[in-house]
């Protein structure tokens, strides 16, 4: 990447799409469809070599991680699983003649239909899939292996797939510890690892505040836990153990590494939401995007649309909404369809499934659209050549 260079990272239901601004966050131009118009549900890159990754699929194509080199004008895929598109070119050569197809090598079988959420963290590029289950690369994406120690987990047979399935959507590193990770799961909840995968333990527990304590939201036990149906979780800056997290109740903090929770939802308009975001410098600025609910339209309060900012790690909120559509706003935005960068103030992005593209060069108090009429947007991420200076 060029020096003061930024790219938005897009994954949506037809492919990968990349926006490239100028250093000053403007003039934006789109590319994409990006390979080959896969459902791609998160894409990620580094900024230290220009490397992007895009993992995604379908029980049509099977689960693979695209590969880009040269900021997204080419393309490969290592096919991880493969889908009922292959069982039919396999059993018709017109079939697959007409879809120039060959037989792929998988290292998976079928035995799960998508990559759901990716990672780079500390030289290793993790995947998540559907259902959920934590894979791991150590080239690249060239290769990749099962961690075994969530795949067995005693508390496996529990789990319970959300609307979307049982997807591992959610992958977390610890900054300074590479051993370190947590992972959402829809509807298991939140997991750690302290030994680089070998062992988890859940993280789910409610602190012992009044507040904290009985709830009888349907994702939420009674038995001393927050919601399982986990949305999103993100790491505070700093070398801390502070923890966020937006799930189907609420929004969450906890104090120390997940080990237990609280709810700091109050001041915002809804329990429900999809995504958070958290300052790239300061542990106490947050953002959110609350929705309606779960059941009548997933859309912002009075369909009037806000990111709402905490400055002080949940303790109160500010609804921001200059530059937003603030009647008949009925778009969503997804789990991982909020970013940022790491610039001085710091950007905030969000896609929605409606095509549209929001940035705030000024955490939030003023919005944009950079991008519209693209097809629905299932995750957003920023790759800041910043960075690396």
């Amino acid at each position: 990447m060029e020096a003061g260079s930024i790219l938005i990272l897009l994954g949506t239901t037809k492919g990968a799409f990349l926006l490239s601004g100028d250093e000053d966050r403007s003039n934006w131009s789109v590319t994409g469809p990006c390979c080959e118009g896969w459902p791609i549900n998160h894409v990620v890159g580094d900024p230290e070599t220009g490397m992007i990754w895009a993992g995604g699929g379908s029980d049509w194509h099977g689960a693979g991680v695209w590969c880009s080199k040269d900021q997204g004008k080419t393309w490969d895929i290592t096919k991880l699983t493969t889908g009922s598109m292959d069982t039919w070119a396999e059993q018709d050569p017109d079939f697959a003649e007409m879809i120039n197809w060959s037989k792929p090598s998988v290292e998976f079988d079928d035995e799960f239909s998508q990559i759901w959420s990716l990672a780079y963290a500390h030289g290793v590029l993790y995947a998540g899939t559907k259902p959920a289950e934590l894979l791991a690369s150590h080239d690249h994406g060239k290769s990749w292996s099962r961690l075994e120690g969530l795949t067995n987990h005693p508390s496996r047979e529990s789990w319970e797939p959300g609307g979307a399935g049982l997807v591992l959507h959610t992958i977390v590193s610890d900054r300074s510890d590479s051993n370190r990770l947590w992972i959402g799961i829809s509807a298991a909840g939140v997991f750690e690892t302290e030994d680089g995968g070998n062992t988890w333990a859940r993280r789910n527990r409610l602190s012992n505040e009044e507040s904290c304590t009985g709830h009888s939201h349907p994702a939420a036990p009674k038995d001393g836990e927050t919601g399982h149906c986990v949305h999103n979780i993100v790491h505070a800056p700093g070398g801390n153990d502070i923890l966020y997290q937006q799930n189907h109740h609420g929004v969450w903090k906890s104090r120390n590494g997940g080990r237990s929770w609280e709810d700091i939802t109050e001041g915002l308009p809804s329990t429900f939401g999809f995504p958070i975001r958290v300052h790239p410098r300061d542990p106490d600025t947050i953002w959110t995007l609350p929705l309606n609910g779960d059941s009548i339209g997933r859309y912002p309060p009075d369909a009037a649309a806000a990111v709402w900012r905490s400055r002080n790690g949940g303790e109160s909120w500010q609804a921001l909404r200059q530059g937003l559509p603030q009647e008949n706003c009925f778009f969503t935005v997804l789990r991982q369809a909020m970013g940022g960068d790491v610039r001085d103030p710091a950007g905030i992005y969000f896609g929605t499934n409606s095509g549209s593209v929001f940035l705030s060069a000024d955490e939030g108090d003023h919005w944009e659209e950079v991008a519209r009429h693209l097809p629905t947007i299932l995750s957003l991420e920023v790759m800041d050549c910043v960075s690396t200076r």
